[in-house]
C-alpha cells in the first residue's frame, strides 16, 4: 500500500523545530523532570498546582481617566476578576503629565492616564489594596507609580508587610522591543536594583519585576528567542542586584515573568516548561541555595499579534488555545485579551467573555485537575528539551558578548528579533503560514460597530486636574523634596524614599521625572 503524501514536506514548530510524524519514545531524563514543587520545577512550582488553588485570573484593564478605570475595575472584580493589572497610557509610561506638548493625541488612549498621586487614590477609591494583587506595566516610571501606590496605601492603613503585587520594571526589554525607556541602560539598571532594595525592607511581598518575554514575542522573535532573550535578561538583573550586595536568596523570590501565549499550543506547553528548568538552574549557577528563590514563577498574556481585525469573533478561538496552554504549562496568573483588540480597546462585552474563558478553563474543562498533565508525553518532554538546548544556543551567544546589557548595545538582540518577525511576515504572504480569515478563508464582511473609543477631551480633564494640584499643595515643600532627589541621584543613593516622599506631597510624574532627566539624561536608541 502506497504511503499517503503528507499535506507539507516537513512540519515545523513557530520556532523552526521540525516536528516528526510520530514520537513512539523518548528517553527524557528524570533527574530534569524531577516532581511538582521540587527543584528544577519543570513540572511546576507548587506541590498541588492548581488542585491547591486556581491561577490568579488577571484582566489588562485601564484607559482614559482614573474615574472610567475605577469603574472598569469594580466591574471585572464583580464578575469574579481575582487580580488587577493596570495599563497607563503612553504619556504615562515615558515619564510626562498629561500637559505636556508630547502627551498631546496620547492621554488616556493606550491605558489610563496617571499625573500624581490624587490620579491613584481615584483609580482605587472604593478598592482596599490589602484585599487585592496589583500587577502595573510600567517600567521607566515604575519607582513613581510603585511609590504612589505604596503612598495610598499608607493612606488607607494599609499593612504594607500585607500589600502585592508586581511592577514589570523590566527595562532590557524595553531596549530590545518596545522602545518606552527614558534613561540610559546604566541609570536604568541602578533605578531597578534601587527598588529590589527597597521593597525587599519595606515591601517584602511586592514582585520587584516582572522580566518580560511578552515584549519580546510581540515585537516578532519565535519562541525560543523570547525564552532565550528573557532569561539572559533576568541573569544581568540577577547580577546587577548582586553587585549591589543584594542576597540573592532574598531578592530572588521576589522575581517574578512574564510570558506571552501564541497559537501552536504544544511548543508553548514545553516553552513555559523549559523556562522553569532553565531558570531554577540559572539561579542555582549564581549562587542560589533557597530552592524559592530558583523558582520561575510567571504571569501569561494571550498574545497581542496575533489577534486579526479580520473576522474577530475568531480571535476567542485563538484566545482559548493561548489560554489553554498557559494552563496547561502552569502559569501563576493569566491575562486573556478580549476578541476585538486588534481593533481598539476591549469593550465590556469582549471584556467578560475573555474572563468567562478563563473561568471555563478553571471550572469545566479539567485542565487543571491534575498537575502538569502533558508530562511523560513522547513529544511535549522532547519538545521541552528541544526547546531548551536552542534557548542555551543563544543565551551562549549573549554571554559571549557581555551579557545582555551589551549585547542590546551591540543591536545583536534586536537584529534577531527583527529577522524573526521579518521570516513570520514573508510566511503569512507567500502562504506558508496561514492565518485564517487573513490570507485563507477570507469572507466579505461589514465592520465590528461596537467599538470602544476614547474621547480627546480627556487631555484637557486631566490638565484642569493638575491646575487644581498645584493650587492645593504645598509647592515650596514639592520644590525642597525634587531638589533633594536630585542630590540623590547624583550621590548614588537609594531613590526610592525621596521619589515616596515626593509622590506624598503630590509631586507629579512628570516633574519627578523631569529631575532624573536632568541628572542621568536621555537614552536615544
Amino acid at each position: 500500500m502506497a504511503e499517503e503524501k503528507e499535506r507539507k514536506e516537513k512540519f515545523l514548530t513557530d520556532s523552526g523545530i521540525e516536528i516528526k510524524r510520530v514520537y513512539s519514545s523518548y528517553k527524557y531524563a528524570t533527574e530534569k523532570l524531577g516532581e511538582p514543587g521540587k527543584f528544577p520545577f519543570t513540572r511546576g512550582v507548587q506541590p498541588s498546582m492548581y488542585r491547591g488553588k486556581f491561577w490568579t485570573m488577571r484582566q489588562y484593564a485601564g484607559f482614559s481617566t482614573a474615574e472610567e478605570s475605577n469603574k472598569r475595575y469594580k466591574y471585572l472584580l464583580a464578575n469574579g476578576t481575582t487580580g488587577l493589572s493596570v495599563a497607563f497610557d503612553l504619556p504615562t509610561q515615558i515619564g510626562y503629565d498629561s500637559d505636556h506638548s508630547f502627551a498631546e493625541g496620547e492621554v488616556g488612549k493606550s491605558g489610563v492616564a496617571i499625573d500624581s498621586l490624587r490620579d491613584i487614590e481615584i483609580l482605587f477609591d472604593g478598592i482596599k489594596l490589602e484585599d487585592v494583587t496589583t500587577s502595573m506595566t510600567i517600567n521607566s516610571t515604575a519607582s513613581i507609580l510603585l511609590s504612589m501606590y505604596i503612598a495610598l496605601a499608607k493612606k488607607q492603613g494599609a499593612d504594607l508587610k500585607k500589600i502585592s503585587g508586581t511592577i514589570q520594571n523590566d527595562l532590557l526589554k524595553e531596549y530590545a522591543a518596545r522602545g518606552t525607556y527614558i534613561y540610559p541602560p546604566k541609570p536604568s539598571m541602578r533605578i531597578i536594583t534601587d527598588i529590589f532594595e527597597f521593597c525587599s525592607k519595606e515591601v517584602p511581598k511586592w514582585n520587584t519585576i516582572s522580566i518580560s518575554g511578552y515584549h519580546i514575542r510581540e515585537a516578532g522573535s519565535s519562541a525560543v528567542q523570547e525564552l532565550a532573550f528573557t532569561l539572559a535578561n533576568g541573569k544581568a538583573y540577577v547580577k546587577a542586584a548582586q553587585e549591589k550586595g543584594l542576597a540573592i536568596d532574598v531578592f530572588g523570590k521576589r522575581l517574578s515573568f512574564f510570558f506571552n501565549a501564541h497559537n501552536n499550543l504544544f511548543e508553548e506547553v514545553a516553552k513555559f516548561r523549559a523556562a522553569r528548568r532553565m531558570w531554577a538552574s540559572i539561579m542555582k549557577e549564581l549562587g542560589a541555595k533557597d530552592e524559592r528563590a530558583m523558582m520561575l514563577r510567571f504571569h501569561t498574556q494571550t498574545g497581542g499579534s496575533t489577534l486579526t481585525a479580520q473576522q474577530p469573533q475568531n480571535n476567542i478561538t485563538r484566545v482559548t488555545i493561548q489560554a489553554l496552554s498557559a494552563v496547561l504549562g502552569g502559569t501563576q496568573s493569566l491575562h486573556t485579551n478580549g476578541f476585538d483588540e486588534a481593533i481598539a480597546l476591549p469593550t465590556e462585552d469582549a471584556a467578560r467573555i475573555a474572563l468567562r474563558t478563563q473561568q471555563i478553563l478553571a471550572y469545566e474543562s479539567g485542565a487543571a485537575d491534575t498537575v502538569d498533565p502533558l508530562a511523560g508525553s513522547y513529544f511535549v518532554e522532547q519538545l521541552t528539551d528541544e526547546i531548551e538546548a536552542a534557548a542555551y544556543d543563544l543565551i551562549s551567544k549573549i554571554d559571549a558578548m557581555g551579557g545582555s546589557v551589551a549585547a542590546i548595545e551591540q543591536g545583536f538582540i534586536q537584529k534577531e528579533i527583527a529577522a524573526s518577525a521579518y521570516k513570520y511576515q514573508n510566511d503569512i504572504q507567500r502562504c506558508e503560514k496561514i492565518i485564517v480569515g487573513v490570507n485563507k478563508f477570507e469572507v466579505e464582511e461589514k465592520p465590528l460597530q461596537d467599538i470602544f473609543t476614547v474621547d480627546d477631551s480627556i487631555r484637557e480633564k486631566q490638565i484642569e486636574k493638575i491646575k487644581q494640584l498645584k493650587a492645593d499643595r504645598d509647592n515650596a515643600k514639592v520644590k525642597t523634596i525634587l531638589t533633594q532627589l536630585e542630590q540623590t541621584a547624583k550621590a548614588d543613593a537609594n531613590v526610592m524614599p525621596v521619589i515616596l516622599n515626593a509622590a506624598e506631597n503630590y509631586a507629579t510624574l512628570g516633574e519627578i521625572a523631569d529631575v532624573m532627566r536632568g541628572v542621568f539624561g536621555e537614552y536615544s536608541g
